[in-house]
Parts: structure tokens; sequence; C-alpha cells
């Protein structure tokens, strides 16, 4: 998985097999204005959710599109990098959320609220 901040779009481009498990091929780009906040911490979780398409195998993996009383939502979250949850809220946008794990998701909360607010 690739996060990038190039200029106004944040980017999120999934590789291999990543692609695979949450039926994405092509990279979510979101412009700065949408950018609403970033977190590093998981989302309230709840039972009432849709997925459609992506992959759910409790305890190891959620990934694709999932629709919740929030929203729209996408995630990529794997019980490898479990401790490094990170969170983008959205605004006006298809996903109202991005919910993944990343390695640094606090230093990259950190990048994406100065560059949202900058």
């Amino acid at each position: 998985m690739q996060l990038r901040i190039e200029g106004d779009r944040l980017t999120l481009t999934l590789e291999g097999a990543e692609r695979l498990w949450a039926v994405r091929l092509r990279p979510i780009v979101v412009p700065r204005e949408h950018v609403a906040r970033a977190e590093a911490a998981l989302p309230p979780s709840t039972w009432k959710e849709i997925r459609a398409p992506g992959t759910a195998l409790p305890g190891v993996i959620k990934a694709g599109t999932y629709f919740t009383a929030h929203g729209k939502e996408f995630w990529y979250w794997v019980r490898t990098r479990k401790e490094h949850p990170l969170t983008i809220e959205l605004e006006g946008e298809w996903y109202r959320r991005l919910v993944l794990t990343i390695d640094d998701a606090a230093g990259w909360a950190e990048r994406i609220n100065a560059w949202a607010s900058g």
C-alpha cells in the first residue's frame, strides 16, 4: 500500500494482493478540500454493515467497500499491522471514510491534518 500527498491530492494505491482482497484496482484520489481530518485510531465499530465488494475474515483482514450507518467506507485493515490504524474522514467524496492499517499511522495523521488545514 502506498499513501502519497502530491500537491493538492491525497492518493491511496493498493499493490499486488491488496488489490485482490479489496476488489479495488484503481487508486483512490482525494482532493485536499475534501479531507476533513485524520487520526491514528479505528472508528467505532458496528455490526450494521454491508460489504460490497470486498473481503472479510474476522480478526485477520477487512478490505474493500463497506456500507455503514456513517455512509460508504473503504477499509484495508490487516491483523499484521493492527497496531497502526489510520482513519481519514472525508467530505463530498464517494467514500465518507478511509480506514487503513499503515506503518507510522500517527505520523501520517499529523502530516494529513497539517496538509489539509494548510
